[in-house]
C-alpha cells in the first residue's frame, strides 16, 4: 500500500478530487479481471454490461444494487431501483490495468498486482466535481469493493444498502468538509 491508502480499507483522498481504495482479493489475477470486465460476474458485486475491451469504446453499465445481495437493505430515500450510467474505456492492458471514464462524474481506474496468492486491486476515482459527489461515490466503492471481496472468497455480504448508510455516515466525517 501506498501513504495515501488507508489500512483499515477505507478510501482516502489522495489529490483534492481523487478517492483512492484498496482490497486484497483472493487470486489468481485472471480470475479477478474477469469480475472486473465480464458482465455476468461484474453484476453479482457492482453493474452490469458488456464492454468492448478496447480504448475510446462506449458501455453502459446498469445497477440494480436490491439485487447484489439477499436481503437488500433498506435502500434511501431518493435512490430508484435500477441506475444506468454510459461511459468509454480509456485504457486497457489486461490483466492488470482497466480505466473508464463517466460522462460527469470522473474516470475510474482499477490496477490490479500480484501478492502471492492474492491481488491487490488499487480503485481510483479522479476528477470527482465535489464533495457531495464524494459522499455517494466513497461509501459506494467501498461497499461495492467488499462485496466483491465477498464473491470472490465464497463469503456472505452484509446487506448492500445498510452498508452503504452506514459508510456514508463515516465517510461524512472521514473527508474533509
Amino acid at each position: 500500500m501506498n501513504e495515501h491508502v488507508s489500512g483499515d480499507g477505507y478510501g482516502v483522498l489522495s489529490e483534492p478530487a481523487t478517492l483512492t481504495i484498496q482490497r486484497r482479493l483472493h487470486g489468481p489475477i485472471e480470475r479477478v479481471w474477469a469480475y472486473l470486465t465480464d458482465s455476468d460476474l461484474r453484476r453479482q458485486w457492482l453493474a452490469a454490461g458488456d464492454m468492448e475491451l478496447a480504448a475510446g469504446t462506449a458501455f453502459e453499465f446498469v445497477w440494480r444494487n436490491d439485487e447484489l445481495t439477499q436481503p437488500p437493505g433498506q435502500r434511501p430515500e431518493g435512490f430508484e431501483a435500477e441506475h444506468r450510467m454510459q461511459g468509454r474505456i480509456v485504457e486497457v492492458d489486461p490483466p492488470h490495468k482497466l480505466v473508464i471514464a463517466w460522462r460527469d462524474s470522473g474516470d475510474v481506474s482499477f490496477e490490479l498486482q500480484p501478492r502471492g496468492d492474492l491481488v491487490l486491486l488499487t480503485l481510483t476515482h479522479r476528477r470527482l466535481p465535489n464533495r457531495d459527489t464524494m459522499l455517494r461515490v466513497g461509501p459506494g466503492w467501498h461497499i461495492h469493493l467488499d462485496i466483491l471481496v465477498a464473491r470472490i472468497a465464497g463469503t456472505t455480504p452484509e446487506p448492500f444498502w445498510d452498508g452503504w448508510s452506514r459508510l456514508k455516515r463515516e465517510y461524512e466525517r472521514r473527508l474533509p468538509a
